[in-house]
């Protein structure tokens, strides 16, 4: 389990059961502490009405507590609802604990918990020692005040104040999710936006001069048929050269490169809660072509992992040799995913044969299988001649 899929797993919806789990797993922990109350109803210190009310008692307070956590650490709170809900655990806490006896004040610890991950931090600041202080002065009026307050008040305070930082993580995390995915967009908006800018320039002068030139040419044609076709001749010539800069300009945004490949692989392994090692850097100096075809493959890759592995973890390394054949550089993606679905490559695959064989390169993959489960492994090694003889 990695930290992303935790803060997934607390702080937004869930997607999935592997992540409710996770959050009930970090919410639920905290019912650790409700063996007392569960003790003093087995050993039937009540009579039977009392035993039945207690624990219907104690059923409706973990349920409440259990959806109002489950449901209020995301972003987005109904402040009333929320604040409602919390003082009436209290009120449950404080009628059970003072009809039931002592072993019901562990009660406090879970309305302290909620207050710290549901409030905000300003009033979860007051409002938990304020709880604690109740805990205690309910606790002085039983038989045992000394091993009330040592095992229940720190409890109280901490777990309290604990789940306000895990709050405030989860909140950080959430944010920063949100501020890269802006970031994203707006470094999209500006490739679009520096495209138009591009085209425009490209495009404007040839496209008024091809008209200017068609408009004469057709003045011309009736009575100049050789003047006209100079200028259609002139009009070819522009529209040839508009393609060609067209082409120019568009090619560097329809090229993929390594390292934004990379970067691009981090975010989409992250965002499916896939444990993601990958290098930070690509190596420098890399050839275009063969840079195109590791990109092309690093994507198609990662996208396979992505969408049909089920893994949880993937590494991915670049690994520049030395062969008898000149400099390779080899790029290996693996996972512990399923292991493939079958013996005939997928359009994937193919598609990544295919342009590693535009540059003489090389594909083998492997299917692993461990105690822990299988495995699948891609390894693409193209030619670099002497590009990276410089860097060692």
């Amino acid at each position: 389990m990695n930290d992303d899929e935790t803060f997934v797993g607390i702080g937004r919806s869930p997607a999935n059961r592997r992540q409710v789990g996770v959050k009930l797993l970090w919410i639920g922990i905290w019912l650790a502490f409700m063996g007392a109350p569960l003790k003093d109803l087995i050993d039937g210190n009540h009579t039977p009405w009392a035993a039945a009310l207690g624990a219907l008692g104690l059923l409706v307070f973990v349920g409440t507590y259990l959806v109002l956590v489950f449901r209020h650490t995301s972003k987005a709170l109904d402040r009333r609802r929320v604040g409602a809900t919390v003082a009436f655990l209290g009120t449950l806490a404080a009628v059970l604990s003072l009809t039931l006896g002592t072993p019901w004040l562990v009660l406090f610890v879970y309305v302290s918990v909620t207050v710290g991950a549901t409030l905000p931090l300003r009033t979860a600041g007051w409002l938990i020692p304020v709880v604690t202080s109740v805990l205690v002065g309910i606790g002085l009026t039983g038989d045992h005040p000394g091993d009330v307050i040592t095992a229940l008040v720190f409890p109280a305070l901490l777990g309290g104040f604990a789940m306000t930082g895990v709050r405030q993580m989860i909140r950080t995390t959430i944010e920063l999710r949100e501020a890269r995915a802006t970031v994203a967009q707006l470094a999209a908006n500006e490739e679009r936006l520096r495209l138009a800018r591009d085209l425009h320039d490209l495009l404007g002068h040839s496209l008024s001069l091809i008209t200017l030139k068609s408009e004469l040419a057709g003045r011309m044609l009736p009575d100049h048929p050789d003047q006209a076709a100079l200028q259609v001749a002139d009009i070819e010539q522009v529209s040839r050269q508009a393609l060609v800069d067209v082409r120019t300009a568009v090619t560097g945004y329809r090229r993929p490169t390594l390292p934004g490949e990379l970067a691009g692989a981090r975010t989409a392994l992250a965002a499916a809660g896939i444990v993601a090692d990958i290098p930070a850097d690509a190596p420098a100096e890399l050839p275009e072509k063969p840079e195109e075809v590791l990109a092309w493959a690093l994507r198609e890759a990662v996208t396979n992992v992505v969408r049909h592995s089920g893994a949880r973890r993937c590494a991915v390394t670049l690994t520049p040799r030395q062969t008898l054949d000149g400099r390779v550089l080899e790029l290996t993606v693996e996972d512990d995913g399923r292991g493939g679905s079958g013996t005939k490559p997928g359009n994937g695959l193919t598609g990544i044969s295919e342009r590693l064989a535009t540059v003489d390169g090389t594909l083998t993959t492997r299917v692993t299988s461990s105690a822990s489960g299988k495995g699948f492994t891609l390894t693409l090694s193209v030619p670099l001649g002497s590009a990276l003889g410089s860097g060692e």
